[in-house]
């Protein structure tokens, strides 16, 4: 079963329950050490891929390159990437390095693993994980695992008819 298709199943199943969920408001720290809350970028009128994950992930490390080309293409348009680094605060120098190496144009935070929780989807599973929120900010899909820059425009194009 391809990937695309084990996300929708989530997206069809799971999800439901939590389509009616707005206004979703944690604040974690930027690199710079100041306080944001994630309603910044969730529902202000683009879609928003939140890309869970750790600098030593060997998929997040192969795979974040994804997320960069889809900001580039997105991000004057419809659509934005918001990072959030699990590495935690001991950890912050492996993040900078990593949003370094990876040259990431994209804000990242830094979060304590419970606070991932907060996002909603079901458990965590582990890094990388997307969770993707209309321009409403209504979480409309959850994904353990890489993803590629199509797979989240072809799901944006079936949201659009719907983007709640």
């Amino acid at each position: 079963m391809s990937m695309l298709a084990k996300w929708m199943i989530v997206s069809l199943f799971v999800l439901p329950q939590l389509a009616g969920a707005t206004g979703i408001d944690i604040t974690l720290k930027d690199m710079d050490g100041r306080d944001r809350n994630v309603k910044e970028f969730i529902g202000q009128g683009k879609w928003t891929v939140v890309a869970v994950w750790e600098s030593n992930c060997t998929i997040c490390n192969q795979e974040i390159h994804q997320m960069s080309f889809f900001h580039a293409a997105h991000k004057n348009k419809d659509a934005i990437v918001l990072g959030i680094s699990i590495d935690g605060k001991a950890r912050k120098q492996q993040a900078l390095g990593f949003i370094q190496e990876h040259g990431l144009e994209f804000t990242n935070l830094l979060a304590e693993l419970p606070q991932i929780q907060q996002f909603g989807g079901g458990p965590f599973m582990g890094t990388p994980t997307f969770y993707i929120y209309s321009p409403k900010g209504k979480l409309r899909a959850y994904q353990a695992g890489p993803v590629t820059q199509e797979q989240i425009e072809q799901y944006m194009a079936k949201g659009a008819r719907d983007p709640g």
